[in-house]
């Protein structure tokens, strides 16, 4: 097989695009500001309430509309970069988040607000795949590919933990509506540079006319299985309109899996899920995710609540976690990727931060920050970052030019509703082993301050239950890792010939043709 064979179109082996390093600037600070929203807005909730006389049975939407726009338009959104092209998505999702983001700081009504939030999460929704899918193409030589990679998956990593530092800042030494506002400048810089500096491969568009059925079923499922979760979260498991949510959600997916088997240009080619080491990444990371989502809710209301922290300090505790990621993605990740396996650092990566969520689990009213919360969040962070990075580089890698956006649109998927189902999950756990435990011990506490004491007492019992369940979510990513995912190292590459037999081939650059 010849070495042009095994090449993106337009890209050399080795020199790739020679702005392609300046590009990643671009690339990493839209990352940022994607994932940065997805906490930074939290923080801010309580004030936007008051300010906007959103009633608390309403205020979910401000986080709902977002979730639902983001996770359920994500392959359409992946499938239009391949159409579009990567860079004139990206850029066009710059524009409209920061049009949506200025909307939402200037909202002056409930409606107003959640109507910015999901107009946010339909730009995000353009803007994630093509971001991701640019790195894919632009990034071919492994050792670049793994600096470039580490790099993002820093980001996407350690933004969450960021968004909640300056979400804090901007609460409060300014007004709540910064924390939209603050997108804009990140947006209009990230789109300019990327209009004047990218310059995408040629030949990896996929002009094939778009799969309207595909669109619409996997948009109503995904809709469906986010909103199920979410409401899951706030009305129970039981409640009659969250069980029709998924049993609507199951139908329209397997519809839509059926339609994409039979259509002759799907929306999600099933060759891209297919793949083994494409499928142990979508599910560990999703599972990983629904631990990680959690976590950060809990710990958050801990800081806040029983430890009476302010935003930006608590913002600032998250800290460790943040050089963790970065440690793990930078350091450890990117340097070891191109010599080891992936599963050998992904499954090592959830194991590492399993046992920092282990160490979670014996939390209390009065645990020591430093000698608790500091190492758990250092060890949560290094196997997080360790892991992510060859997650999302091997997501990506193998996967034919015209399909990146949609392979990238897959990852971001697997997060938001992994992020959906463990903030639903997690939290019922939670609620549960709060109320059981305060209905055990609330007979025995006689006065007023006694019975508050058993109330945190109740919370944190339920935080650490939930964190045990975290703690098993997170072996099982683990396990998955080291079964399901078996690519070599990305120096020595399973090249697919033309009887549809892989051959173990040598290759300068991750194979993007099948």
């Amino acid at each position: 097989m010849s070495e042009t064979a095994l090449k993106a179109p337009g890209v050399t082996a080795n020199s790739g695009d020679a702005n392609r390093w300046k590009a990643l600037v671009f690339i990493a600070l839209a990352q940022l500001m994607v994932v940065l929203d997805a906490t930074i807005v939290n923080i801010a909730l309580p004030s936007a309430q008051q300010d906007l006389g959103i009633s608390d049975g309403n205020r979910q939407w401000v986080i709902t509309a977002y979730a639902l726009a983001f996770g359920g338009l994500l392959l359409f959104g992946g499938r239009i970069a391949d159409l579009w092209g990567r860079k004139r998505a990206f850029v066009t999702g710059l524009t409209g988040f920061a049009a949506a983001s200025a909307l939402g700081g200037a909202a002056t009504t409930g409606a107003m607000m959640f109507g910015a939030r999901a107009l946010q999460g339909v730009f995000g929704a353009l803007l994630a795949p093509a971001a991701l899918s640019l790195l894919a193409v632009m990034f071919t030589d492994a050792k670049e590919r793994a600096k470039a990679f580490g790099i993002y998956g820093a980001i996407a990593g350690g933004g969450g933990a960021v968004g909640l530092i300056l979400g804090g800042f901007l609460t409060e030494y300014l007004d709540w509506r910064w924390t939209f506002f603050v997108n804009v400048p990140f947006a209009i810089v990230a789109a300019l540079g990327a209009y004047f500096v990218i310059r995408e491969p040629k030949g990896g568009r996929n002009r094939s006319p778009l799969d309207i059925p595909g669109v619409i079923l996997s948009t109503l499922g995904l809709v469906a299985l986010v909103y199920g979760f979410t409401r899951a979260a706030s009305d129970g498991w039981g409640d009659t309109l969250t069980v029709s949510m998924f049993v609507a959600s199951v139908v329209l997916l397997l519809a839509f899996v059926l339609v994409e088997s039979r259509v002759k240009a799907p929306l999600l080619p099933l060759r891209v899920v297919r793949d083994r080491n494409r499928g142990g990444v979508y599910l560990s990371l999703g599972l990983a995710i629904i631990g990680m989502f959690g976590l950060f809710l809990f710990l958050t209301y801990y800081l806040q609540i029983v430890k009476g922290y302010s935003p930006v300090k608590t913002g600032f505790a998250f800290l460790p976690m943040i050089v963790g990621m970065i440690t793990g993605s930078t350091q450890i990740g990117a340097r070891l990727m191109t010599r080891t396996p992936a599963r050998l650092l992904m499954g090592p990566g959830f194991l590492v931060a399993g046992i920092g969520m282990l160490l979670l689990t014996q939390m209390e009213i009065g645990s020591s920050y430093a000698a608790l919360l500091l190492p758990a969040m250092l060890l949560l962070g290094l196997g997080m970052g360790t892991a992510f990075m060859p997650a999302m580089s091997l997501a990506t890698t193998g996967v034919e030019p015209r399909d990146a956006g949609v392979a990238s649109a897959m990852v971001n998927t697997s997060q938001q509703v992994g992020g959906a189902i463990g903030t639903a999950l997690l939290n019922t756990i939670a609620a549960s082993a709060k109320t059981s435990y305060i209905k055990d011990h609330i007979a025995g506490a006689a006065s007023k301050p006694q019975q508050q004491l058993v109330g945190l007492q109740g919370m944190v019992h339920g935080y650490t239950t939930a964190i045990w369940f975290a703690v098993g979510i997170l072996g099982l990513a683990a396990l998955i890792a080291f079964t399901f995912v078996n690519a070599g190292r990305p120096g020595s590459t399973t090249v697919a010939t033309g009887d549809g037999q892989g051959v173990e081939d040598e290759v300068p650059v991750p194979v993007v043709a099948h």
